[in-house]
């Protein structure tokens, strides 16, 4: 998670993660964490973080590839998404085949 907290609901569901939080504490956790194969960024949030570009969810998810090895972006998935999800098809049809290749790769399980 971005924050480490719940930041508390908004009026159109949960508010962002506090920005400190990040900054303080990403680093040394993932300093500790030496032997990590794939980072899964889950919503915008640890995209804009983790990622030095410009593009927009949908371009990053379209995108995925380029991110690779390390770093495999993702939609929320949270029930709001679901109108995302329709209009993105190709999201389950081209994506989510290989992220389950890649996490079962990394976990060390046969394919």
């Amino acid at each position: 998670p971005m924050g480490f907290c719940y930041p508390g609901k908004g009026r159109s569901g949960d508010l962002p993660p506090r920005k400190e939080c990040a900054k303080t504490w990403h680093s040394e956790v993932m300093s500790f964490l030496t032997e990590v194969q794939l980072v899964l960024l889950i919503g915008k949030y640890s995209q804009e973080y983790y990622l030095s570009d410009k593009n927009n969810l949908t371009q990053r998810v379209m995108s995925w590839r380029n991110y690779l090895p390390r770093y495999f972006p993702l939609p929320h998935p949270s029930p709001r998404n679901n109108i995302w999800l329709s209009k993105n098809q190709w999201f389950e049809r081209d994506v989510i085949p290989d992220l389950k290749q890649r996490v079962k790769k990394t976990l060390g399980k046969s394919v």
